[in-house]
């Protein structure tokens, strides 16, 4: 994967780390008290799942995004080179048989 997607990877990783040690910290305050430390907590806990869920859908968006366009890039390749798709198709399913027949 590119650098930018493991950069991405890195940041929802952090933002889950982070929602995580908040609803940590929202079961330890209210486990022996109950006030305005729990809707403090509660109200940081919120904030960091809703940054977490948005950039899982940019991670995810940008994910479709360059499946797309290998799928585009996949398909103009086979409309410009029929003859060399063909040929890695049935090498490909050649070396697939064979590997099956072993077993």
């Amino acid at each position: 994967m590119s650098d930018l997607s493991t950069a991405q990877k890195d940041k929802l990783m952090a933002d889950l780390r982070v929602v995580i040690a908040d609803a940590e910290e929202v079961l330890r305050v209210t486990a022996g008290q109950a006030g305005e430390g729990v809707k403090e907590a509660r109200g940081r806990m919120l904030a960091s799942m809703e940054t977490a869920k948005t950039n899982l859908t940019h991670l995810q968006e940008a994910a479709v995004a360059k499946a797309k366009a290998a799928g585009q890039a996949a398909d103009v390749y086979v409309h410009d080179n029929p003859w060399t798709a063909m040929g890695a198709a049935a090498g490909l399913g050649l070396l697939v048989g064979l590997l099956i027949s072993r077993r």
